[in-house]
């Protein structure tokens, strides 16, 4: 896809991972719906655009009514959007499933599954108005294994594994491209905002997100003719 000129909602745009994200998308002439909790952090963001269209719309993904003011924003403040990537998530810090708080189960199933599939399902038809659009769902690598303490966490994201790919079947053979990210560690404060702590080193050797958000945009940059729908990353 030729990205000049396309317009990307990008979620969990605030910061880590979706700040990096559509900084580069911005770099690439990409324009910006921006979506996240806080609208100062989305403000700061932002200002650090340039040469593009870049709005903001602050939205809790666990509200469903917000979502949905959220979308109807966007379909008026943009003529046309091309690309969706679902980033906004929240971690389960690392414990028995007896010792999880309810509040904790609840908000991490909202924030990382129920809200993705909302925002997915109300977006789609906006992608199909376009020839050619594109749709990547940001999970992780809990996504694909078992860690033991991660039980509300990995269930989410293998949530959102299997419904990318019903949706990737659904809509194969129309101009929308669905593609699930599943990657290892990422120095963010992600981890932090749950009081999670680590082994000396091991934070150390997460990926960087500037890093992991070059991926994202290099598959968004691909012709015509090639898609990579599974893309699974790690770091040494």
């Amino acid at each position: 896809m030729i990205l000049k000129n396309k317009t990307a909602i990008v979620t969990g745009a605030s910061d880590g991972l979706g700040r990096e994200v559509v900084s580069k998308l911005g770099e690439q002439g990409v324009n910006l719906a921006l979506v996240a909790r806080r609208k100062e952090k989305l403000e700061d963001v932002k200002k650090h655009i340039k040469g593009v269209k870049v709005e903001v719309y602050p939205c809790d993904i666990r509200n469903l009514s917000e979502i949905k003011t959220t979308v109807n924003k966007i379909s008026r403040d943009f003529k046309a959007v091309d690309i969706l990537i679902n980033n906004a998530g929240i971690w389960q810090k690392k414990m028995p499933i007896e010792e999880i708080e309810e509040q904790v189960v609840e908000d991490v199933i909202a924030t990382n599954l129920i809200g993705l599939i909302h925002m997915t399902r109300l977006i789609v038809p906006i992608l199909k108005k376009q020839k050619k659009a594109a749709l990547i769902n940001i999970s992780s690598k809990s996504g694909i294994n078992t860690p033991p303490t991660q039980s509300v966490y990995v269930a989410a994201k293998w949530g959102v594994r299997g419904f990318t790919e019903v949706v990737k079947e659904e809509l194969r053979g129309t101009g929308i491209k669905v593609a699930g990210v599943y990657q290892a560690g990422v120095k963010t404060d992600l981890f932090f905002k749950t009081g999670e702590k680590f082994a000396p080193g091991v934070f150390e050797n997460f990926m960087e997100p500037k890093d992991l958000a070059d991926i994202i945009v290099f598959m968004l940059s691909q012709p015509p003719k090639i898609w990579l729908e599974e893309v699974r990353v790690n770091y040494k």
